[in-house]
């Protein structure tokens, strides 16, 4: 009975062993979702969208101000007219390249030479086979010279005379025939060389004729086509060297060199790594359009032709002026936008490709007031003022389509402790954020509370 009892008690050990392996199972689920749980906030913070406060910036009342005459404001980016990605029309390595990236060029001024020894020498093969063409035709047209009409004679005349031999040497062995002096196969061959003879001076008197007549029609006409497609083969090769050296078409400013002396170009297919497709990249920076898209709430207040203003987040104290130069005749089904393009009139060197630039659509019947109001003096604009809380390191958040855009502004003195007066940046109307949240940046997607 004791040692059955014995059998029956439970070792320690093994139970503390069965107890481990029933816990790691549940520390390692644990853990996995905690690192879930740390993930899924950090997912959370990144892409929730920031509450904040706001308010909207007024003007005195009373006072006439460029807002006014605005309306609405929508952001976009500056591009070229037309960009020229000026490519080769043969193929070649290039042997010289002639501009820098910003280089200003002239319309006709050579830019980049290929390598242009094998298209000189088929030039050369060209003009030798016109120059055959031609010299043959010139012969078809002169004709036949004197010298080979009398050439011509005097073989109808040698033909003349054998026959004359042969005739007689028959008319001879007929004569002998009846004595059995000659053989019949004699008379034969003698008859079948007078054939013979006859025949030849027959020939002899064709070719004379011919060498009287000249060359056929027919020969002309097809010795002038010959010519005529070596005159074109020779036309194509010259115009395959001179497409060796590529020029400006227009007057503009170099944006981008793709090419480097040594490098090969193509016509066809461009690999990643293989021959380039285009040398230069070209564009016209006197002709500026603003590229934007206007919500279609708002679409109603564009028209074409519309004077705009247009100023850069980069020089926010230079304005531009515009005008509503194309509006997309189809709508952006996913943004819900129509795409505007504002030429901008009078552009200078300050403005760069793809700058941030905010547009200005004006009321085209106030065009007069609007420009009396852009030869005010700064003096005469009202004040406007905003809490200085929403003022950071010399910007401010406004938002536009529920996102924060940073502008940079100019203030003065403060009109109150809690007031700063802004000079440059803002023109009123805006929606300012207050105390913008840390870590705010341009173009961050926003809620406005309450």
């Amino acid at each position: 009975m004791h040692t059955e009892l014995h059998q029956l008690r439970i070792d320690k050990d093994q139970k503390a062993k069965r107890n481990q392996r029933a816990k790691w199972p549940w520390v390692v689920a644990i853990i996995v979702l905690l690192l879930a749980c740390g993930i899924g906030y950090q997912i959370h913070a990144a892409t929730a969208t920031l509450t904040v406060k706001t308010i909207r910036v007024r003007i005195p009342e009373g006072a006439v101000t460029e807002n006014n005459m605005v309306m609405l404001n929508a952001t976009g980016y500056v591009i070229v007219a037309h960009k020229i990605e000026l490519a080769s029309k043969v193929i070649g390595r290039v042997a010289w390249v002639g501009v820098e990236m910003g280089d200003k060029i002239s319309k006709g001024q050579v830019l980049v030479r290929l390598e242009d020894d094998e298209y000189k020498a088929r030039v050369s093969q060209m003009q030798g086979q016109l120059d055959n063409a031609t010299a043959r035709l010139a012969e078809l047209q002169a004709g036949s010279r004197p010298e080979e009409i009398a050439t011509a004679q005097a073989a109808v005349d040698k033909a003349q005379a054998n026959l004359e031999v042969a005739d007689i040497n028959y008319k001879r062995l007929l004569e002998l025939q009846p004595t059995h002096a000659v053989s019949q196969q004699q008379v034969d061959d003698a008859s079948s060389l007078l054939q013979t003879r006859k025949a030849e001076v027959d020939s002899e008197k064709q070719q004379l004729e011919l060498a009287k007549l000249g060359p056929r029609k027919e020969q002309l006409d097809a010795q002038r086509g010959t010519v005529r497609e070596l005159q074109g083969s020779l036309s194509l090769s010259m115009v395959d060297l001179d497409n060796t050296v590529i020029r400006s078409p227009i007057d503009g400013t170099v944006l981008e060199r793709n090419v480097e002396v040594g490098e090969f170009v193509t016509t066809g297919f461009v690999g990643d790594r293989g021959a380039k497709g285009y040398v230069l990249s070209i564009a016209d920076l006197s002709d500026l359009r603003v590229d934007l898209d206007v919500s279609q709430n708002d679409f109603a207040k564009v028209s074409p032709h519309q004077p705009c203003w247009i100023v850069t987040d980069a020089y926010p104290d230079r304005r531009y002026d515009g005008i509503v130069d194309l509006i997309s005749p189809e709508a952006n089904r996913q943004k819900a936008t129509i795409q505007v393009r504002v030429k901008i009139l009078s552009p200078d060197s300050l403005l760069k490709p793809d700058m941030n630039a905010t547009v200005s659509f004006l009321s085209a019947a106030m065009l007069a007031t609007t420009r009396a109001a852009s030869t005010m003096p700064a003096t005469d604009r009202p004040v406007l003022r905003v809490p200085s809380s929403a003022i950071h390191e010399g910007s401010v958040f406004v938002i536009e389509q529920n996102k924060a855009i940073k502008r940079l502004v100019s203030t003065g003195g403060n009109a109150s402790g809690d007031e700063t007066e802004i000079r440059k940046g803002l023109i009123g109307g805006e929606d300012l954020i207050v105390d913008p949240p840390a870590g705010l940046k341009d173009g961050d997607p926003v809620r406005i509370a309450g």
